[in-house]
């Protein structure tokens, strides 16, 4: 049994990305990125704002952005295909405790699951489990910044966790546990700090912790540009959709959706598809931007002793050293 996950980065729903979507519902995301979700059996990304119409800038952590998307937000997000979200990043709680309530409800309401926030730390830290070609995966949401943020009995939050220090045993603990009554876990962690090429030192510690716990895949974001694969690690996803300004070195406006084949055993298969960010819109990279695209993710793979492979189809294909 195997399924095939669609996997993509921090998606920023808010500002002039809301702003666009209220004058054409179904123009943030071109046809080819539309296929592209639809071809995988599970979709999975992390919703990088809270999903609202309440509320008011929450800043315990002296934030400089603050993100809210309107509600329909979730009816995009169905329509886009998309299965499960995870919110444990910095801007669940952008707008307070209201407006995450506000988000899981709107999800909730679109049949888009969410896991990394509640009104609760219990909730924060509930997984989600998925099922597709007979197939169980469970999913765990987990941030290592802000701790402003860090859900607790009886506060709404994310699930937070330090891990400069460490994973914790709990979260370890969590992802053994998953990994017996599940036919596989995927650990999504919103980790490192942004506008970086490479993992840190202690992200790599971590996704080690969480493959020796028994993870059967990792893919992180927070860095806003990809980073290399390692085997079963697919360090930082980059950015899907934003408004952000761009950065002319790391080129932040492109991206990747990865396809992830997925068995109890971990990955048989990864691929990319090249993305172009534009303005608050995403479609598929071609030319020169897709060229760069193949560059970049070649150099960012090869410390790990991965593969790269550009197809006759535009996507690329990516080969572990152990395989």
């Amino acid at each position: 049994m195997s399924v095939t996950l669609a996997l993509a980065g921090d998606t920023m729903l808010g500002r002039g990305v809301a702003e666009r979507a209220a004058a054409d519902p179904h123009g943030l995301f071109s046809e080819g990125v539309r296929d592209a979700v639809a071809a995988a059996d599970l979709a999975v990304l992390n919703l990088e704002c809270c999903v609202s119409d309440r509320g008011r800038r929450w800043d315990p952590a002296h934030k400089a952005f603050h993100f809210r998307a309107p509600p329909a937000a979730g009816d995009a997000l169905a329509g886009l295909g998309v299965d499960c979200v995870t919110l444990a990043n910095n801007h669940a709680l952008d707008y307070g405790p209201d407006a995450l309530a506000d988000t899981l409800e709107h999800l909730d309401r679109a049949g888009v699951r969410s896991v990394g926030a509640g009104r609760t730390d219990a909730e924060a830290r509930e997984p989600v489990v998925l099922e597709a070609g007979g197939l169980t995966l469970a999913i765990v949401g987990v941030t290592d910044h802000p701790a402003d943020f860090a859900a607790a009995p009886g506060r709404p939050g994310v699930a937070h966790a330090d891990l400069r220090a460490g994973v914790p045993e709990r979260l370890l603990d969590r992802v053994r546990e998953l990994r017996a009554a599940c036919d596989a876990v995927l650990v999504t962690p919103h980790w490192g700090p942004n506008m970086t090429s490479e993992p840190p030192p202690y992200v790599r510690r971590a996704a080690r912790a969480f493959l020796e716990a028994g993870a059967t895949l990792v893919a992180g974001h927070s860095a806003h540009v990809f980073h290399g694969v390692a085997g079963p690690v697919l360090f930082d996803l980059g950015d899907f959709i934003d408004d952000y300004a761009v950065d002319g070195l790391l080129r932040n406006d492109l991206g990747l959706l990865f396809h992830v084949t997925l068995d109890a055993r971990g990955p048989s298969r990864v691929d990319a598809i090249p993305l172009r960010l534009d303005f608050a819109r995403t479609r598929l990279a071609d030319g020169p931007d897709r060229a760069w695209i193949t560059g970049r993710l070649t150099e960012a793979c090869a410390p790990f002793g991965t593969e790269v492979t550009a197809t006759g189809d535009g996507r690329l294909t990516i080969t572990p050293a152990s395989r």
